[in-house]
């Protein structure tokens, strides 16, 4: 075992070897130099980990070679890990599991198959999987996951958010759940950092929108007309390659949507209920006679929801055909979707840009408007949690309007404006 003092002179003057060998260096205890037949010479460390001592092996752990670092640098790195070493560290175990880490792509793939499809509903992991397909594997899928830096998921973010600003933060949020899971199980190294955490979301603006009065009796004549006479045939767009429809339609051609769409959209607006929530409606979770629907599942569990006498008509008058009370093409599973016949109604009622979902807010928005408190909105609309009601707390401010209402009225009195509009204050649904 040749000791010498390593530094650029040194390493020039070792002379060819016949066998790999290991000069170590006199001054600094375990930076060592590796020469081997070939010529290749490499900075190494040697260490006994843990409490040291004869009885533990040593480890070695190779530098770079000395074309890629000089003497100088070389001994400023074999320091500093050495000082790591005397602290309870072990750089060389480090680097093997770091060698053995899964790729980003392989935590993905644990994160969906052991905790997300497991225990997350069937459409949430469709969702997920989305993100990871499209996104996540894409863009990061092959680096090492230990090795993963913010600033590569910073990049990823921002590429995302170019057209999908929403879509980005939430690609980011799994990303960074998918890291925190990883660590939790151990399937990562200890001490690895998360790099999804705390990347700075793009600003999301709510998207409420409440039809008012004049827009719910548009949208109830749309869609009379629509199950009844039919709705006038849009012309469909024939720049798209992927249109269904022939491109030679007659002009005077009607669309008339079936029954149970029509029905679907009702209950929409005269329940507050989710879209699935009414598609994956079951006749055995229906009881007209106590008034209620009981759901086995929905987004926040086991649910009931309370029929108005409204929603009660609709489903008493509506012919059963399989067990789903939307009925679709296939008996046996719930429909897809109500984007066609929905379209269809919004174009003829001229509510351009309002979703389904809409329906949902437009009906707390009615219930706020009759004075009903923030309690009971929540309760009809199955919020498990008072702060997602919090968002109708301006709706229902009735008394407040009130007394708004009373003061600029006396005031426009004084000044003599508007006297027909004192005492007949027109009730609008926001």
């Amino acid at each position: 075992m040749p000791h010498i003092k390593l530094s650029k002179r040194s390493v020039k003057s070792v002379q060819a070897v016949e066998r790999a060998t290991i000069f170590y260096d006199t001054e600094l205890t375990g930076f060592a130099l590796r020469v081997r037949p070939s010529g290749v010479a490499a900075w190494m460390i040697e260490y006994r980990p843990g409490a040291g001592g004869r009885g533990v092996p040593p480890r070695r752990l190779v530098l770079g070679r000395t074309n890629a670092l000089t003497p100088d640098e070389a001994r400023k790195l074999a320091a500093s890990l050495l000082a790591k070493v005397k602290l309870g560290a072990d750089p060389a175990a480090d680097r093997a599991q770091a060698r053995k880490a899964e790729t980003v792509g392989e935590v993905l793939d644990l994160f969906m198959n052991n905790h997300i499809r497991p225990k997350r509903k069937v459409r949430t992991a469709v969702l997920f999987e989305g993100y990871v397909k499209n996104h996540l594997k894409p863009a990061l899928g092959r680096i090492k996951a230990p090795a993963l830096s913010k600033a590569e998921v910073e990049r990823l973010h921002r590429s995302v958010g170019r057209t999908h600003p929403v879509a980005a933060n939430r690609v980011v949020a799994f990303l960074a759940a998918a890291y925190a899971y990883g660590i939790r199980s151990g399937s990562l190294p200890k001490g690895t950092d998360n790099p999804a955490a705390r990347i700075e979301k793009f600003r999301e603006q709510s998207r409420e929108r409440f039809l008012s009065a004049a827009e719910l009796a548009r949208l109830g004549e749309a869609i009379r007309e629509a199950e009844t006479v039919g709705i006038p045939w849009a012309e469909p767009d024939r720049a798209n390659p992927k249109s269904k429809h022939a491109p030679k339609l007659h002009e005077n051609r009607l669309t008339v949507v079936s029954p149970y769409a029509a029905a679907a959209l009702r209950l929409l607006i005269f329940t507050g209920a989710r879209l699935r929530e009414i598609l994956d409606l079951q006749w055995d979770h229906v009881d007209l006679d106590r008034g209620f629907l009981f759901l086995p599942d929905s987004k926040t569990g086991k649910k009931s929801i309370v029929l108005g006498g409204a929603a009660s008509a609709v489903l008493a008058t509506l012919p059963r055909c399989g067990k789903f009370v939307i009925a679709g093409n296939d008996p046996e599973r719930p429909r897809a979707d109500l984007q066609r016949p929905w379209a269809l109604v919004c174009r003829q009622a001229g509510l351009d840009g309002v979703r389904l979902h809409d329906l949902r807010h437009s009906f707390a928005s009615v219930g706020a408007g009759t004075g009903l408190g923030l309690p009971i909105i929540g309760k009809l609309l199955g919020h498990l949690n008072a702060k997602t009601t919090e968002r109708y707390a301006h709706l229902a401010a009735d008394p407040v309007r009130c007394a708004a209402d009373n003061v600029s009225a006396a005031i426009a009195k004084a000044m003599g404006e508007a006297p027909e509009y004192y005492g007949d204050h027109e009730t609008v649904v926001r």
